[in-house]
């Protein structure tokens, strides 16, 4: 068992400036964050042709997004490893440099391709800057002031949500489509001045060795897995070959990389850590909550810009009660888990996730849209009172030493289950708008048919290259979208149910005063 580090391990020059070092790493994760919260405003602009964007189909639209969480997923765990060796500074300017440079080739891109290619190379940045942020809090702060500053740490990401859609919408307002990624690059800039000045080095005296097969492995399952999603909604048929045999693929791919893992004495996953029924709960519950509002978010965008007719940045600022409730529970979330513990914070967080995704299924073209105000704030609710009690666990469950290890298991299951929450309920959506609208398109010329069903996007592009006679696609093009939303959304609600019955049956319930510090002990010799 590894004792908890002493006071004596952060030097006082490094403990008085805490808060400011906080605060640069919130910066950092700031543009991690705002570039995804940026991208789903974009969603409907890149979809549009040339030259107001780029005419990227749905799948086209799901890999952008894909290339980003798969690339950044793969990584996490070799780049935590590299943080612990080399030094989590090092790590973290490096990393937002190459973030800076993928952002400004993705601001340039010509065709969908190139910008899946650049968004690839953003997330090679990013992935290193994301466990090394968590990384170097663990070694700044003391235990007691560590459920505090993960609070506050949490809450960036509520402040990167609510930037994100309202500066995506005013750039797209005023500017080229390119212009929510160029606008990373100042960030970037002042990040890495800040960095420089305030931010101490760190690194694992004891470091694991890289497992670049380990991480070949999981990018290459992940892949073909998402591919084989993707594939089977852009075909509107799970069973085609290619559908089929690219998920077998993957999954054939997944398993030997677990295996592999467990047999390594070097593993980039260490699946002994999941021995702890709490730390897989806490895990399970990351990974599902993102899987569900990962997809609900790539269908909110749709809704309220293509059914409902609102702009970039009328969209953008519908989303503000979303943030703006992360930023307020965020940092008090720890207040209920002290008063009632894990088990009931974070199972009640799922279920009223599971409840803004169910009244999604009952939303139409006229419904007042306060309502959906109230849904995305009760969302952010939930979603701060998920990530802060269920960060804490997983954080505290390692020694500080592995706190790189820790960062990148927590942030790799998140961003897997949002990409697989983008590919599967992007995919259900896909295929229940194309089965909706299918009877509708048959006045088209047939080359236009396949084209026009993909997206409700690409049948109001055909619909407007017709002019007069294509006015008789939008009304089926919206009912179908509509129903291919609720179908969506009470998916996602199933997903989000599942993740509640987890959190309740593992999570542990409020100890007793005098036992709380000693299942801190238990969780640190599960993670050894």
């Amino acid at each position: 068992m590894t004792s908890p580090v002493p006071a004596s391990r952060i030097p006082e020059a490094v403990h008085r400036r805490r808060w400011a070092i906080l605060g640069v790493l919130m910066l950092s994760l700031l543009i991690v964050v705002l570039d995804n919260s940026i991208l789903n405003v974009a969603i409907k602009t890149i979809a549009t042709p040339a030259p107001t964007g780029l005419g990227a189909t749905q799948s086209q639209i799901e890999w952008a997004i894909n290339a980003y969480t798969l690339v950044f997923a793969g990584l996490l765990f070799t780049a935590g490893l590299v943080g612990d060796r080399l030094g989590r500074k090092k790590v973290l300017l490096g990393g937002i440099l190459v973030f800076g440079i993928g952002s400004a080739l993705a601001a340039e891109s010509g065709s969908p391709g190139q910008l899946i290619a650049y968004r690839a190379l953003m997330a090679l940045g990013a992935a290193f800057v994301m466990p090394a942020t968590l990384a170097v809090l663990m070694n700044v702060f003391e235990r007691e002031e560590q459920p505090k500053a993960i609070g506050i740490w949490a809450g960036g990401v509520g402040l990167a949500i609510a930037i994100g859609p309202i500066t995506g919408g005013a750039l797209l307002d005023h500017f080229w489509w390119g212009s929510v990624f160029l606008v990373n690059v100042p960030i970037v800039i002042v990040a890495l001045v800040l960095m420089a000045w305030l931010v101490p080095d760190s690194r694992d005296p004891r470091p694991g060795r890289l497992d670049p097969i380990g991480v070949v492995l999981s990018v290459v399952g992940l892949v073909l897995l998402v591919y084989g999603i993707i594939k089977g909604g852009e075909l509107a048929d799970f069973t085609d070959a290619k559908a089929l045999g690219a998920i077998a693929a993957g999954l054939v791919v997944l398993t030997a990389f677990v295996v592999f893992e467990k047999r390594s004495d070097h593993p980039s996953l260490d699946v002994t850590y999941f021995r702890h029924k709490v730390f897989s709960a806490a895990m399970s519950a990351i990974a599902l909550v993102f899987f569900a509002l990962m997809g609900v978010t790539f269908f909110g965008v749709f809704y309220t810009q293509s059914v409902r007719g609102y702009s970039p940045l009328e969209s953008g600022v519908l989303m503000l009660p979303l943030a703006a409730a992360q930023l307020i529970f965020a940092p008090r979330a720890r207040l209920l888990v002290d008063r009632f513990g894990n088990k009931a914070t974070t199972t009640g967080g799922l279920v009223l996730i599971a409840a803004t995704l169910a009244a999604f299924a009952t939303f139409e073209a006229d419904t007042p849209i306060w309502l959906l105000e109230v849904v995305f704030f009760l969302m952010g609710t939930g979603m701060a009172h998920i990530m802060t009690p269920t960060s804490v666990v997983i954080m505290q469950a390692l020694p500080r030493e592995k706190a790189g290890s820790a960062s990148a298991l927590s942030n790799t299951f998140r961003q897997v289950g949002g990409a697989l929450g983008i590919a599967v309920l992007g995919s259900v959506l896909a295929t229940a708008y194309r089965n909706g609208i299918e009877d509708k398109l048959g006045l088209l010329p047939p080359n236009l048919r396949a084209t026009a069903g993909e997206s409700i996007e690409a049948t109001l592009g055909v619909a407007e290259k017709l002019g007069p006679r294509g006015e008789a696609l939008v009304t089926p093009a919206h009912d179908a979208f509509l129903h291919a939303m609720h179908v969506t959304a009470l998916c996602g609600t199933g997903v989000a149910l599942i993740g509640a019955v987890v959190t309740f049956l593992f999570l542990p319930g409020k100890p007793p005063a005098g036992q709380r510090r000693e299942t801190e002990p238990e969780l640190v010799a599960a993670g050894e």
